[in-house]
């Protein structure tokens, strides 16, 4: 297993460093979107297509509480399509994902469409990063007078109009999101958001986020205690996938 790792990375920094990446403008990614998403998803196949995203994501597809990686698990399938397909047209700027998503490693489409599906189904960490927890009483009002039209009454996103959940989100991440999406450099986040969030201040900010980190997705959505992806048996897991939020934040 250790060779064949080894052979897996030594291919993608072939292809990382001979290029690849499809080129593409804001038209294409669209008709990219459409396209997978009218498509039926090979599960099985998706499986095989996310063995590239373990390289960061793990093999659980949960967050790393430094924020670096969000956790994608049980994130809405029409979400993980447009951001692929984003990226790839480089109309969200990523630059650690990039060379992953060119069509040497990810595929086209329908790849896309079969690698959302499988990590759409994939159980959430039941304990993922969350907040200090100092000022939640204004993160909730804060959420609901301004968030909630869009992510729903429990952040739970709408697959239809592509926007994430976010419950379940690892605190930093939404912290890192949330400053590039104001700051623009999160080119393909949604404008009225971006004028939405230019005039909260930084204690709106921390408290709706701290929030946000700690709306608990349902329970059939969490993966069971000691889970880890069977799919996956020989990859060697880094310590802090398993850690509950308590030890991580240490």
């Amino acid at each position: 297993m250790i060779k064949q790792s080894a052979q897996f990375i030594v291919f993608v920094l072939l292809v990382i460093g001979t290029g690849g990446v499809m080129a593409q403008g804001p038209e294409e990614a669209a008709a990219e979107v459409e396209k997978a998403l009218h498509l039926t998803p090979d599960v099985e196949n998706g499986k095989k297509v996310f063995m590239v995203c373990t390289v960061c994501h793990g093999p659980e597809g949960w967050a790393s509480p430094d924020g670096m990686f969000p956790q994608i698990a049980g994130q809405q399938a029409s979400v993980l399509i447009k951001q692929l397909a984003d990226i790839r047209a480089r109309n969200r700027d990523n630059p650690t994902m990039l060379p992953f998503t060119s069509p040497r490693l990810l595929g086209g489409a329908q790849e896309i469409a079969d690698v959302a599906a499988y990590i759409s189904a994939l159980p959430m960490n039941p304990n993922h990063m969350t907040g200090p927890g100092f000022d939640l009483e204004l993160g909730e009002r804060v959420f609901k007078d301004e968030c909630s039209e869009c992510h729903g009454p429990v952040g739970e996103g709408d697959k239809d109009d592509h926007i994430p959940l976010i419950q379940g989100q690892n605190y930093f991440y939404l912290i890192r999101q949330f400053d590039w999406i104001r700051s623009g450099k999160r080119r393909n986040a949604d404008s009225k958001m971006v004028k939405q969030i230019q005039r909260f201040t930084s204690r709106d900010e921390l408290a709706v986020l701290d929030y946000v980190s700690r709306i608990r997705p349902a329970e059939e959505k969490l993966a069971k205690p000691g889970w880890q992806n069977p799919d996956f048996p020989d990859f060697v897991r880094h310590s802090w996938r398993t850690l509950p939020a308590y030890q991580m934040a240490r």
